[in-house]
Order: structure tokens, then sequence, then C-alpha cells
């Protein structure tokens, strides 16, 4: 039975591995948070790897506050970028492939109109969408078995996400201001989750190449919206009756820059693994 290593854990992305695991009795998790397995440390992690029987890992951990990330770039590259290096090293000598996910912060273009495809030129804007292109080469040039999955606007009912932070202020307050000229996909973590435990479940039935496993891949839901239109979708689910306001970013001034259009063109691993995907607002009413 395949170990897959989920390092970051305790994040959201991590969360919803944990609960899926037991859809996937084909494979064994190996669960490591930062208090059990510090990524950032070289020697910690190949000491991880020479204890345990790994077959696949799964880094689901990143430095991911964006505005912090513009008075903590050490801090955000240690997580983003030296870490990363880390685990696909010590993948790369035991031949394990790496699953790392990135994001759509890695394009950023006044210009573009049509879903970003993976072969489109990133153009960073920010130290935490930098670091996250640079852990991106780090990990590829230093385990060729290495799988990149470019996600956009990830949420859960862990942690702190956009979803989360509305739950709280919409029922705090009875007039919120959001950002309608940003335009993206939510993804839903479990969706992602899952995707990949597809993928992986293909590749050890040998329906699906192990080659596969390498290169940049796009995954969110399904659709298009703003924030706005999130927020108001949120708000509609839940009952919560608070107005929600539509105002441009530019007055909602950040320490970092976010990109105004990041919405994700899929059919490359949607055509290489045959999956399907959920519409956003499916994904948004299936939360329990």
């Amino acid at each position: 039975m395949p170990n897959i290593l989920i390092t970051g854990a305790g994040g959201q992305l991590g969360q919803e591995f944990q609960i899926l695991g037991p859809s996937f009795p084909d494979f064994t998790l190996l669960i490591a948070d930062r208090q059990t397995l510090d990524i950032t440390l070289a020697d910690e992690v190949n000491q991880y790897f020479d204890q345990h029987q790994v077959d696949y890992c799964i880094n689901c951990a990143a430095y991911t506050a964006v505005d912090r990330a513009e008075s903590e770039p050490d801090l955000a590259h240690l997580v983003n970028v030296t870490a990363v290096q880390h685990l696909a090293k010590a993948c790369a000598q035991g031949g394990i492939p790496l699953i790392h996910f990135s994001t759509d912060y890695v394009y950023h273009s006044h210009q573009q109109n049509t879903p970003f495809r993976e072969t489109d030129h990133p153009t960073p804007q920010g130290v935490y969408a930098r670091t996250k292109l640079e852990g991106e080469l780090a990990a590829i040039k230093a385990n060729p078995s290495t799988m990149i999955i470019r996600t956009s606007w990830v949420y859960s009912t862990f942690g702190h996400n956009f979803y989360n932070t509305m739950l709280r202020l919409g029922r705090e307050r009875e007039h919120l201001r959001v950002v309608f000229d940003q335009v993206g996909t939510p993804t839903y973590a479990r969706d992602l989750a899952r995707a990949v435990f597809q993928i992986l479940h293909l590749i050890e039935r040998e329906e699906k190449p192990a080659e596969a496993l390498s290169g940049i891949y796009h995954f969110s839901n399904e659709g298009v919206c703003s924030w706005y239109d999130f927020a108001r979708a949120i708000f509609g689910l839940r009952g919560i009756h608070c107005k929600v306001e539509p105002i441009e970013t530019a007055d909602y001034p950040t320490p970092a820059r976010r990109p105004p259009f990041s919405v994700l063109n899929k059919a490359k691993i949607k055509t290489t693994f045959g999956i399907e995907i959920p519409h956003w607002m499916e994904a948004l009413h299936s939360i329990k």
C-alpha cells in the first residue's frame, strides 16, 4: 500500500487531505505538520525520508500571508522556496514524485481577458507571488518528477480564508465593501485534494503513466466570478443579511498588489487525467 507524505498537514488543504483519506483506502497517509517535521531544515527533512517509506510527497505547506510577505520577505522565501527545495531534493534522492501547489498570483496582467494556460509567461508582482514562482522553479530543478499545481482563491471551512472571513464579518456587520474588479475562480480545497487523490489512483492502477506527474498544471473550480460575487454567494447560501457594496481595487489599497484577472484554463489537467471539476457555485453548496 503506497505511503503518501502530507506536509503542511495543519493547513486548510492538508486537513482536507486528511478528511478524504479514508475514501481512498489504497493509500496510507503520513501526516506531518510543522511540529512533527520542519521542512525549512534540510537535515530534518533528510532524516524523515531516511526513517520513513515515502512513495509520494504532497506539499501543502506555504507562506500565504500575501500582504505580510511584503514586510517578511525572508520568511516567505524560507517557506516558499528553501523548504520546497529541501523536499524536492529529498524526493529526488529516493525517486519519489513530489506534488507541490502554487498560485494564480504568478500571473499578473491588465491586458489578459482569456483564461491563463500553463504555457503563458508568468509575471509575478510582490514578494508572495515571486517566492511562489521561485519555489516552482527550485522544485522542478531539484526533482524532474515534480507536479506543480497552480490554483486560485483556495478556501475551506478550516483556517484563514475569504470564505471564513466573510462568514465572520457578515454576521458581525450590517454592511461590507468588497472589490468587484478582481476576477478569478474560487477553489474549494476539498475538490483540489480529491482531484489529487484521483490522479494518484490512476497512476497506481497504471491507467496513466507516472511521467504525467511532472510539469505544471492548473486547477480551480469551474466558472468565473469577482470577490464581490463570491461574497454575495456566501451570504445568500448561509442566509446572512449583510449588505455588500461593490468597490474598485483602488478603493481598498493593500501592501501587495492582487492580479486583476487570474482565471485559469484547466484543459490540460482535465484532458490528461480525465477528471471532472465542479462549478464553484456547486462546490460552495457542497460545504456541510
